[in-house]
Protein backbone atom coordinates (compact mmCIF):
# COMPACT_ATOMS: atom_id res chain seq x y z
CA UNK A 1 0.00 0.00 0.00
CA UNK A 2 1.48 3.46 -1.11
CA UNK A 3 1.87 6.08 1.35
CA UNK A 4 -1.10 7.68 3.01
CA UNK A 5 -0.12 11.68 2.06
CA UNK A 6 -1.72 14.44 4.13
CA UNK A 7 -2.86 18.00 2.44
CA UNK A 8 -4.20 21.19 4.60
CA UNK A 9 -5.81 24.13 3.90
CA UNK A 10 -3.80 27.49 3.32
CA UNK A 11 -4.01 30.08 5.49
CA UNK A 12 -7.38 32.30 5.55
CA UNK A 13 -5.67 35.28 5.89
CA UNK A 14 -3.90 36.66 2.76
CA UNK A 15 -1.22 38.62 4.54
CA UNK A 16 1.98 36.55 4.41
CA UNK A 17 0.94 34.08 2.49
CA UNK A 18 4.32 32.76 1.35
CA UNK A 19 5.27 32.79 5.10
CA UNK A 20 1.97 30.54 5.59
CA UNK A 21 3.20 28.47 3.31
CA UNK A 22 6.53 27.79 4.43
CA UNK A 23 5.38 27.02 8.39
CA UNK A 24 2.93 24.68 6.70
CA UNK A 25 5.51 22.82 4.83
CA UNK A 26 7.64 22.91 7.82
CA UNK A 27 5.59 20.22 9.59
CA UNK A 28 6.00 17.60 6.76
CA UNK A 29 2.43 17.75 4.86
CA UNK A 30 2.89 16.91 1.20
CA UNK A 31 0.35 19.84 -0.28
CA UNK A 32 -2.03 22.40 0.29
CA UNK A 33 -5.40 23.36 -1.09
CA UNK A 34 -8.15 26.19 -1.02
CA UNK A 35 -11.50 26.21 -1.26
CA UNK A 36 -14.20 28.52 -2.10
CA UNK A 37 -14.77 30.22 1.07
CA UNK A 38 -13.92 34.42 1.75
CA UNK A 39 -11.29 34.42 -0.58
CA UNK A 40 -10.97 33.04 -4.49
CA UNK A 41 -9.39 29.91 -4.76
CA UNK A 42 -6.86 30.87 -7.39
CA UNK A 43 -4.79 33.47 -6.56
CA UNK A 44 -3.05 31.73 -3.44
CA UNK A 45 -2.35 28.77 -5.41
CA UNK A 46 -0.55 30.81 -7.13
CA UNK A 47 1.93 32.73 -4.67
CA UNK A 48 2.18 29.22 -3.24
CA UNK A 49 3.84 27.72 -6.52
CA UNK A 50 6.65 30.13 -6.44
CA UNK A 51 7.38 29.84 -2.68
CA UNK A 52 7.00 26.34 -1.55
CA UNK A 53 7.38 22.91 -3.37
CA UNK A 54 4.00 21.18 -2.53
CA UNK A 55 1.09 19.65 -4.19
CA UNK A 56 -1.45 22.21 -4.79
CA UNK A 57 -5.47 21.83 -5.02
CA UNK A 58 -8.48 23.43 -5.32
CA UNK A 59 -10.81 22.01 -2.87
CA UNK A 60 -13.17 23.06 -4.91
CA UNK A 61 -13.67 25.76 -6.73
CA UNK A 62 -17.12 26.29 -7.48
CA UNK A 63 -17.65 25.43 -11.30
CA UNK A 64 -20.63 26.78 -12.92
CA UNK A 65 -20.22 30.20 -12.11
CA UNK A 66 -17.22 29.89 -14.42
CA UNK A 67 -17.15 28.54 -17.80
CA UNK A 68 -14.64 25.52 -18.45
CA UNK A 69 -12.67 27.88 -20.60
CA UNK A 70 -12.07 30.70 -17.90
CA UNK A 71 -11.32 26.93 -15.84
CA UNK A 72 -8.44 25.14 -18.41
CA UNK A 73 -7.06 28.80 -18.69
CA UNK A 74 -6.41 29.38 -15.10
CA UNK A 75 -5.87 25.35 -14.08
CA UNK A 76 -3.07 25.12 -16.95
CA UNK A 77 -1.15 28.54 -15.99
CA UNK A 78 -1.51 27.10 -12.43
CA UNK A 79 0.17 23.90 -13.82
CA UNK A 80 3.19 25.17 -15.08
CA UNK A 81 3.87 27.68 -12.53
CA UNK A 82 3.57 24.97 -10.19
CA UNK A 83 5.82 22.73 -12.07
CA UNK A 84 3.05 20.14 -12.58
CA UNK A 85 2.04 19.52 -8.93
CA UNK A 86 -1.57 21.28 -9.41
CA UNK A 87 -5.08 19.47 -9.52
CA UNK A 88 -8.46 21.29 -10.27
CA UNK A 89 -10.84 20.38 -7.69
CA UNK A 90 -14.34 21.29 -8.59
CA UNK A 91 -17.52 21.54 -6.98
CA UNK A 92 -21.08 22.05 -7.56
CA UNK A 93 -22.01 23.83 -4.67
CA UNK A 94 -26.17 24.20 -3.32
CA UNK A 95 -28.87 25.87 -5.35
CA UNK A 96 -29.28 29.17 -2.82
CA UNK A 97 -25.28 29.57 -3.05
CA UNK A 98 -25.25 29.18 -6.93
CA UNK A 99 -28.48 31.36 -7.55
CA UNK A 100 -28.20 34.01 -4.89
CA UNK A 101 -24.45 34.29 -3.71
CA UNK A 102 -22.87 33.91 -6.74
CA UNK A 103 -25.98 35.00 -9.58
CA UNK A 104 -25.39 32.03 -11.91
CA UNK A 105 -27.70 29.35 -12.94
CA UNK A 106 -28.33 26.19 -10.99
CA UNK A 107 -30.49 23.47 -13.49
CA UNK A 108 -29.85 19.61 -13.48
CA UNK A 109 -26.31 20.16 -11.57
CA UNK A 110 -25.24 16.42 -12.03
CA UNK A 111 -25.10 16.74 -16.01
CA UNK A 112 -24.22 19.94 -15.80
CA UNK A 113 -20.77 18.86 -13.93
CA UNK A 114 -20.30 15.44 -16.01
CA UNK A 115 -20.38 18.81 -19.07
CA UNK A 116 -18.24 20.95 -17.49
CA UNK A 117 -15.56 17.99 -16.90
CA UNK A 118 -16.10 17.11 -20.60
CA UNK A 119 -15.42 20.14 -22.16
CA UNK A 120 -12.62 21.10 -19.52
CA UNK A 121 -10.59 18.23 -21.05
CA UNK A 122 -11.82 18.90 -24.82
CA UNK A 123 -10.07 22.73 -24.46
CA UNK A 124 -6.89 20.49 -22.56
CA UNK A 125 -6.96 18.29 -26.05
CA UNK A 126 -7.27 20.92 -28.22
CA UNK A 127 -4.02 22.80 -25.66
CA UNK A 128 -2.06 20.12 -26.61
CA UNK A 129 -2.67 19.17 -29.92
CA UNK A 130 -4.61 15.81 -30.15
CA UNK A 131 -7.90 16.76 -30.63
CA UNK A 132 -9.71 19.40 -32.25
CA UNK A 133 -11.96 21.69 -30.43
CA UNK A 134 -15.65 20.17 -30.92
CA UNK A 135 -17.34 20.26 -28.20
CA UNK A 136 -21.41 20.25 -28.03
CA UNK A 137 -23.33 19.93 -24.99
CA UNK A 138 -26.59 20.36 -23.53
CA UNK A 139 -25.10 23.50 -21.17
CA UNK A 140 -21.76 24.36 -22.61
CA UNK A 141 -20.15 24.94 -26.32
CA UNK A 142 -16.56 25.09 -27.61
CA UNK A 143 -15.31 24.80 -31.14
CA UNK A 144 -13.42 28.02 -31.71
CA UNK A 145 -9.81 27.49 -30.48
CA UNK A 146 -7.51 30.03 -32.93
CA UNK A 147 -3.81 30.07 -33.04
CA UNK A 148 -3.87 33.63 -30.72
CA UNK A 149 -5.94 31.85 -28.09
CA UNK A 150 -3.88 28.74 -27.72
CA UNK A 151 -1.42 28.47 -25.67
CA UNK A 152 -0.12 25.39 -26.79
CA UNK A 153 0.80 22.07 -25.01
CA UNK A 154 1.32 22.44 -21.06
CA UNK A 155 5.52 21.47 -20.73
CA UNK A 156 3.70 18.85 -17.38
CA UNK A 157 0.53 17.79 -19.23
CA UNK A 158 -2.80 18.99 -18.23
CA UNK A 159 -3.57 18.96 -14.64
CA UNK A 160 -6.20 16.17 -13.30
CA UNK A 161 -9.43 17.43 -13.10
CA UNK A 162 -11.49 16.27 -9.93
CA UNK A 163 -14.90 16.81 -8.60
CA UNK A 164 -16.11 16.86 -5.11
CA UNK A 165 -19.17 14.69 -4.34
CA UNK A 166 -21.44 13.27 -1.48
CA UNK A 167 -24.51 12.14 -3.06
CA UNK A 168 -24.37 9.24 -5.52
CA UNK A 169 -25.45 10.83 -8.54
CA UNK A 170 -22.24 13.17 -8.31
CA UNK A 171 -19.94 10.58 -7.25
CA UNK A 172 -20.62 8.04 -9.94
CA UNK A 173 -20.39 11.01 -12.21
CA UNK A 174 -16.81 11.96 -10.57
CA UNK A 175 -15.67 8.34 -10.90
CA UNK A 176 -17.21 8.00 -14.53
CA UNK A 177 -15.16 11.45 -15.94
CA UNK A 178 -12.99 12.99 -13.91
CA UNK A 179 -9.49 12.14 -12.97
CA UNK A 180 -10.80 11.76 -9.14
CA UNK A 181 -13.00 11.92 -6.45
CA UNK A 182 -12.93 14.34 -3.84
CA UNK A 183 -15.32 12.47 -1.00
CA UNK A 184 -16.67 15.56 1.17
CA UNK A 185 -15.81 15.94 4.74
CA UNK A 186 -19.42 15.69 5.99
CA UNK A 187 -18.49 11.63 6.19
CA UNK A 188 -18.82 8.66 8.13
CA UNK A 189 -17.04 5.48 7.92
CA UNK A 190 -20.37 3.64 7.54
CA UNK A 191 -21.60 5.84 4.94
CA UNK A 192 -18.20 6.34 3.09
CA UNK A 193 -18.61 2.16 2.92
CA UNK A 194 -21.88 1.59 2.61
CA UNK A 195 -22.84 4.96 0.61
CA UNK A 196 -19.34 6.41 -1.24
CA UNK A 197 -17.39 3.33 -2.71
CA UNK A 198 -20.20 1.67 -4.20
CA UNK A 199 -20.93 4.63 -6.11
CA UNK A 200 -17.46 4.96 -7.06
CA UNK A 201 -17.36 1.53 -8.45
CA UNK A 202 -20.97 2.14 -10.29
CA UNK A 203 -19.06 5.33 -12.18
CA UNK A 204 -15.47 3.73 -12.85
CA UNK A 205 -18.13 0.92 -14.83
CA UNK A 206 -19.72 2.80 -16.65
CA UNK A 207 -16.94 4.78 -17.74
CA UNK A 208 -15.19 1.96 -18.34
CA UNK A 209 -12.29 3.23 -16.39
CA UNK A 210 -9.21 0.46 -14.90
CA UNK A 211 -8.49 -0.05 -11.57
CA UNK A 212 -6.18 2.78 -10.10
CA UNK A 213 -7.53 4.99 -12.88
CA UNK A 214 -9.63 7.26 -10.79
CA UNK A 215 -7.69 9.13 -7.35
CA UNK A 216 -10.25 8.68 -4.44
CA UNK A 217 -9.03 11.48 -2.20
CA UNK A 218 -10.79 11.48 1.16
CA UNK A 219 -11.12 15.03 3.63
CA UNK A 220 -11.33 14.82 7.30
CA UNK A 221 -12.31 17.54 9.94
CA UNK A 222 -10.24 17.37 12.78
CA UNK A 223 -10.70 18.09 16.31
CA UNK A 224 -7.12 17.78 17.88
CA UNK A 225 -5.52 19.05 20.85
CA UNK A 226 -3.74 17.99 23.93
CA UNK A 227 -4.81 19.76 26.67
CA UNK A 228 -8.49 20.79 27.97
CA UNK A 229 -8.32 24.37 26.55
CA UNK A 230 -7.33 23.27 23.21
CA UNK A 231 -9.50 20.34 23.20
CA UNK A 232 -12.05 22.68 23.58
CA UNK A 233 -11.67 25.17 21.48
CA UNK A 234 -10.81 22.74 18.53
CA UNK A 235 -14.81 21.11 19.49
CA UNK A 236 -16.24 24.38 19.26
CA UNK A 237 -14.70 25.14 15.89
CA UNK A 238 -15.46 21.75 14.85
CA UNK A 239 -19.15 21.05 16.31
CA UNK A 240 -19.65 24.68 14.23
CA UNK A 241 -19.05 23.36 11.24
CA UNK A 242 -20.46 20.17 11.18
CA UNK A 243 -23.72 21.87 12.45
CA UNK A 244 -23.43 24.38 8.95
CA UNK A 245 -22.87 20.90 6.91
CA UNK A 246 -25.83 19.59 8.92
CA UNK A 247 -28.20 22.40 7.83
CA UNK A 248 -28.19 21.70 4.26
CA UNK A 249 -30.82 19.23 2.94
CA UNK A 250 -28.11 17.49 0.62
CA UNK A 251 -25.69 16.09 3.76
CA UNK A 252 -28.95 14.18 5.37
CA UNK A 253 -28.05 11.25 4.12
CA UNK A 254 -25.15 10.92 5.97
CA UNK A 255 -26.88 11.70 8.83
CA UNK A 256 -30.09 9.04 7.86
CA UNK A 257 -27.10 6.25 7.83
CA UNK A 258 -26.03 6.54 11.37
CA UNK A 259 -29.67 6.98 12.76
CA UNK A 260 -29.77 10.92 13.10
CA UNK A 261 -31.91 12.14 10.07
CA UNK A 262 -33.86 14.05 12.33
CA UNK A 263 -31.16 16.54 13.19
CA UNK A 264 -31.11 17.58 9.72
CA UNK A 265 -34.37 19.35 9.88
CA UNK A 266 -33.93 21.25 13.12
CA UNK A 267 -30.48 22.45 12.38
CA UNK A 268 -31.96 23.79 8.88
CA UNK A 269 -35.06 25.27 10.74
CA UNK A 270 -32.09 26.80 12.77
CA UNK A 271 -29.95 28.23 10.15
CA UNK A 272 -33.13 30.15 8.50
CA UNK A 273 -33.46 32.02 11.82
CA UNK A 274 -29.56 32.48 11.89
CA UNK A 275 -29.17 30.50 15.35
CA UNK A 276 -26.15 29.71 14.72
CA UNK A 277 -24.22 28.66 18.54
CA UNK A 278 -27.60 27.06 19.20
CA UNK A 279 -26.92 24.71 16.00
CA UNK A 280 -23.69 23.96 17.30
CA UNK A 281 -25.35 22.49 20.57
CA UNK A 282 -27.38 19.95 19.00
CA UNK A 283 -24.10 18.56 17.48
CA UNK A 284 -23.59 15.60 20.41
CA UNK A 285 -19.77 14.37 21.28
CA UNK A 286 -21.45 11.05 19.36
CA UNK A 287 -21.65 12.84 16.20
CA UNK A 288 -18.33 14.54 16.86
CA UNK A 289 -16.23 11.54 16.87
CA UNK A 290 -18.52 9.69 14.26
CA UNK A 291 -18.01 12.37 11.27
CA UNK A 292 -15.61 14.63 12.81
CA UNK A 293 -12.03 12.86 13.58
CA UNK A 294 -11.46 13.52 16.91
CA UNK A 295 -8.77 13.34 19.95
CA UNK A 296 -4.50 13.75 20.49
CA UNK A 297 -2.67 14.37 17.46
CA UNK A 298 -1.24 11.27 17.64
CA UNK A 299 -4.87 9.77 18.04
CA UNK A 300 -6.37 11.71 15.10
CA UNK A 301 -3.75 10.27 13.06
CA UNK A 302 -4.51 6.83 13.38
CA UNK A 303 -7.97 7.30 13.23
CA UNK A 304 -7.08 8.93 9.76
CA UNK A 305 -5.12 5.89 8.50
CA UNK A 306 -7.97 3.38 9.78
CA UNK A 307 -10.84 5.37 8.46
CA UNK A 308 -9.38 6.28 4.82
CA UNK A 309 -5.85 4.29 4.61
CA UNK A 310 -6.76 1.17 1.67
CA UNK A 311 -9.25 3.86 0.20
CA UNK A 312 -7.38 6.97 -0.51
CA UNK A 313 -4.24 8.15 -1.63
CA UNK A 314 -4.25 11.31 0.35
CA UNK A 315 -6.48 13.51 2.72
CA UNK A 316 -7.21 16.76 2.88
CA UNK A 317 -7.58 17.65 6.51
CA UNK A 318 -9.70 21.01 8.00
CA UNK A 319 -9.04 22.67 11.34
CA UNK A 320 -12.35 24.64 11.29
CA UNK A 321 -12.65 27.79 14.05
CA UNK A 322 -8.91 27.16 15.70
CA UNK A 323 -5.20 26.72 14.73
CA UNK A 324 -3.45 23.48 15.33
CA UNK A 325 -0.39 24.23 16.42
CA UNK A 326 2.54 23.42 13.91
CA UNK A 327 4.44 20.78 16.24
CA UNK A 328 0.91 18.62 16.71
CA UNK A 329 0.44 19.00 13.15
CA UNK A 330 3.79 17.21 12.77
CA UNK A 331 2.91 14.95 15.11
CA UNK A 332 0.07 14.22 13.43
CA UNK A 333 1.89 13.78 10.09
CA UNK A 334 4.35 11.25 11.54
CA UNK A 335 1.89 9.21 13.20
CA UNK A 336 -0.14 9.00 9.95
CA UNK A 337 3.37 7.84 8.26
CA UNK A 338 4.19 5.68 11.13
CA UNK A 339 0.89 3.72 11.48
Amino acid sequence: MSELKIDVLMGTSLDNLEGQCRDRMATGVDGLFTFEGQHDPFLPLAIAANTVDADLMTNVAIAFPRSPMQLANVAYDLQVLSSGRFRLGLGSQVKPAIEKRFGAQWTRPVPRMREWVQATKAIFAAWEGTAKLDFRGEFTTHTLMTPNFNPGPNPYGPPPVLIGALGPRMTEVAAEVADGVLVMPFNSARHLAERTLPAIERGMEKGGRAPGEVEVICEAIVCAGRTEEEIAAATRGVKGLLSFYGSTPSYKPVLDVEGWGDLQPELNRLSKQGEWTTMSTLIDDDVLRTIGVFGTPEECGREIVARFGGISSRVSCYFPGYEIPPADLAALVDTVRAT
